[in-house]
């Protein structure tokens, strides 16, 4: 399943598509006339040869550019770090808007323009959303909302003009407990990415293209959709700049802003002298949810097997330790929820989909603590965690636990693009506050004191990004093994799902896509060490499977047609492992469009699954290998080609990706699983999407130009391709020969798994594919 990974690595509330011109702009594009020069100097592919020598010449173009962006201390880390375990802490100068995506560079935001999409006449316009939706049946309740909302912001203690819903919660997390959706609350729209901003008269909702066609749907008229990245869109700040006179107050949660989001927010609005309001007292949307808004989460946190884990939380503490003293830290507070859980071995079920509890986690070089509900934690955990040397706080206790820190002078390491504002700000303002008793008067004063150890006195944030999350993206053997043996357990479901389906179809029995959905369910649920699926199943057919992220719903959802195509994205968490597997399927007779937009949908994942490129490559390089083969016919998929994903954690995990974003400068390292799912979809008619996983590995080249090693990928996901959409005619030799491999590689890893229908199944859909 594809999840933006801007917005997902991200992690700061911000939904928006601007970029900073950080100077990889032309390299961008230069990849993409590459690529397109390459397969148009040889027909639609390359031979073998010709194809490997092209795509070393690609990825060789930017190898020292890629190389020498870098600073010389990943240089040397690339090189050097042992391959059992080691933190990262990069320091690459990773900017979206605010520098806020990876491993801190010094910070100077004017350094980098930022460019903003704007149509030529200069007008910002958008189509209220009643235009789209004449028959809408949910406005009175969405307006009843919005005015108790409204009423809010009068109070004395409020007093503000507008008010931000984000979709995260306190952990920026992108899958949420079902108490925390208070932006689908107050608008009504349930993707999983978007933005509300509510004024005493307007309301507008923000999300990118993956939600247009569901937002179109879900939204009543009293919200205005605002298409993020279409051209003439403005930004949320954009739009409140323009509408709010000058002068007002917009109010926040700052918990549900990461620092950086906050800041970038507060420096937008100022522009217009607006002043940003941080309303740590209540979150307005519960007041206006009151009773009926669901309790928190209170379910049993679990220990991670060592022998899925491979690395025990010992050593895993004892490397974060030393990374903290290298960087002059005394301590760190962690709040991404993936990152607690890795770090301690540990798992959850507060969160659908992603086997997480919430907690925060303060580790200090002598100690540390877990601030989590300790209803969740039974007898066997809390043992655990003693011998850990890892005492429990109540959840609610973390800001008093941050003053105290800055009032024992700790120098706590902040990662700004993932913790929350309140965290920051709290800090802030108690180191302020320890400083001003000290009798220092200025930052010149406080930061020109300095202890025996070299490091300023008093307390002091270390803004730098987190060290877990790139350990956490880089796999160890254990952590493969475990994705590998889940990954043969899940397409042993799979292929049973598609044989019971197939025979059902074409005994005409009427099916609703929900239904299909909770048929795959089934069979995922009798393997061994299933424990939930990892997101909604987007199953859609026909015009359905065009939303990129649809999620059917019973009652409203469409039967399964024979004649139509059917996209079914899903995926499963396992004790060992995660799973994100897409296929597009006709059960009857595809029309020439469909076959030869599937085919090049094919092609371009056949290319990015042969690339092979220099180590130190970041994956906005591969991007436009993927879409090569659309972008000869003119078209295109709006949504980046991959994510990373978790091992037995959650299915989008950053901070590597695949994308047209070419901010993102992560270079993809040896062990990292990534998606790799290019698609094509046509509004209101049909979707097409082919999706496996992926893990980064060493490949043996005949040189090493600039004594660079050299990194290909290795699948982890074996289900069959389907042959009738596939026209064979667009398909070069080698291109066939991947498929057939392929597929031999399905039957020879999956048919001793299976026996009956499924079986003949799968060897139906595995012979070989022949060119007349």
């Amino acid at each position: 399943m594809w999840r933006e990974v801007e917005e997902t690595v991200r992690r700061d509330g911000r939904e928006r598509r601007e970029f900073k011109n950080n100077g990889y702009l032309t390299s961008q594009l230069n990849i993409a006339v590459a690529v397109n020069a390459d397969m148009n100097s040889s027909g639609l592919v390359c031979s073998d040869n010709e194809a490997s020598s092209s795509s070393s010449s690609i990825a060789l173009s930017l190898s020292t550019m890629t190389m020498y962006s870098l600073t010389p201390h990943l240089r040397n880390s690339l090189h050097c770090c042992p391959r059992q375990f080691q933190f990262f802490s990069f320091t690459l100068p990773i900017s979206l808007k605010f520098n806020s995506l990876h491993p801190k560079s010094p910070r100077n935001p004017k350094s980098h323009p930022t460019l903003i999409v704007r149509s030529s006449s200069g007008s910002i316009t958008a189509k209220p959303s009643s235009e789209l939706r004449k028959n809408s049946t949910n406005d009175s309740g969405q307006e009843e909302k919005l005015r108790a909302l409204r009423e809010l912001f009068s109070k004395p203690s409020i007093n503000i003009d507008a008010y931000i819903i984000p979709s995260q919660d306190a952990h920026q997390s992108e899958f949420i407990a079902e108490c925390y959706m208070r932006r689908a609350y107050i608008s009504g729209f349930t993707g999983s990415a978007g933005t509300a901003v509510v004024t005493k008269d307007k309301a507008a909702l923000w999300t990118d293209g993956r939600y247009f066609l569901q937002a179109e749907q879900q939204l009543s008229s009293s919200w205005v959709l605002m298409r993020a990245g279409n051209m003439g869109v403005p930004t949320t700040t954009e739009w409140l700049n323009s509408v709010l006179a000058p002068g007002c107050r917009i109010g926040i949660d700052p918990f549900l802003f990461s620092s950086d989001a906050a800041e970038e927010l507060k420096e937008a609005i100022s522009k217009r002298k607006h002043e940003l309001v941080y309303l740590y007292d209540c979150n307005l949307v519960d007041e206006v949810w009151k009773a009926s808004r669901p309790k928190p989460p209170n379910s049993p946190i679990r220990l991670h097997d060592l022998k899925y884990a491979g690395v025990d939380v010992s050593s895993k503490l004892s490397s974060l330790r030393s990374e903290l003293a290298g960087a002059g830290s005394s301590a760190i507070v962690i709040s991404m929820l993936d990152e607690v859980a890795w770090l301690l071995n540990l798992r959850g079920a507060d969160v659908p989909h992603s086997p997480v509890m919430y907690a925060y986690l303060i580790v200090e070089i002598d100690g540390a603590k877990l601030f989590i509900d300790k209803s969740k934690v039974t007898s066997e955990v809390m043992d655990y965690l003693k011998n850990a040397g890892i005492d429990l706080c109540p959840y609610e206790s973390i800001l008093s636990e941050i003053e105290s820190l800055a009032a024992r002078g700790a120098r706590l390491w902040l990662d700004t693009s993932s913790i929350n504002a309140a965290i920051v700000d709290t800090y802030k303002s108690a180191c302020d506050a320890y400083h001003s008793a000290s009798g220092y008067q200025n930052e010149i004063e406080r930061t020109s004191s300095y202890g025996s150890d070299g490091h300023s006195r008093g307390p002091t944030a270390v803004y730098r990004h987190s060290p877990i999350s790139l350990a956490k993206a880089v796999k160890n053997d254990a952590e493969l093994e475990g994705m590998c043996k889940s990954h043969l357990r899940d397409a042993v479901a799979i292929a049973q799902f598609w044989a019971w389906l197939e025979e059902e179809i074409l005994r005409g029995v009427i099916l609703t896509e929900v239904q299909v959905a909770d048929k795959l369910l089934e069979f995922r649920k009798m393997q061994d060490g299933f424990l939930d699926t990892s997101f909604d199943t987007i199953s859609g057919s026909g015009a359905n499977g065009a939303i990129i992220h649809y999620k059917p719903e019973p009652g409203t959802c469409s039967v399964v047609h024979a004649d139509k195509l059917f996209l079914l994205d899903s995926g499963a968490q396992y004790h060992d492992g995660t799973t994100d597997v897409t296929r597009t399927v006709h059960f009857g007779e595809p029309s020439s469009r469909q076959r030869e937009c599937f085919t090049r949908v094919l092609q371009g994942h056949i290319a990015l699954d042969q690339a092979v490129f220099p180590e130190n490559t970041p994956g906005f390089v591969l991007d436009a290998f993927a879409r090569s083969a659309l972008w000869k016919i003119g078209l295109d998929y709006r949504h980046g080609t991959g994510h990373g994903v978790g091992a037995a954690l959650n299915v989008h995990e950053g901070p590597q990706s695949i994308s047209f974003r070419f901010g993102n400068m992560t270079p993809l390292l040896k062990g990292m699983v990534v998606s790799n799912e290019p698609g094509y979809y046509e509004d209101h008619s049909f979707g097409i999407r082919i999706e496996n996983l992926l893990y980064v590995k060493e490949v043996d080249t005949p040189n090493n130009y600039g004594g660079l090693g050299y990194l290909g990928f290795e699948k982890l996901t074996f289900v069959p391709i389907q042959i009738k959409l596939i026209d064979i005619s667009l398909l070069s030799n080698a291109e066939i020969n991947w498929i057939n491999d392929y597929h031999m590689q399905v039957w020879e890893k999956v048919s001793t798994l299976l026996d009956g229908s499924a079986r003949q199944w799968l060897w139906n859909n595995t012979r070989p594919l022949v060119k007349p």
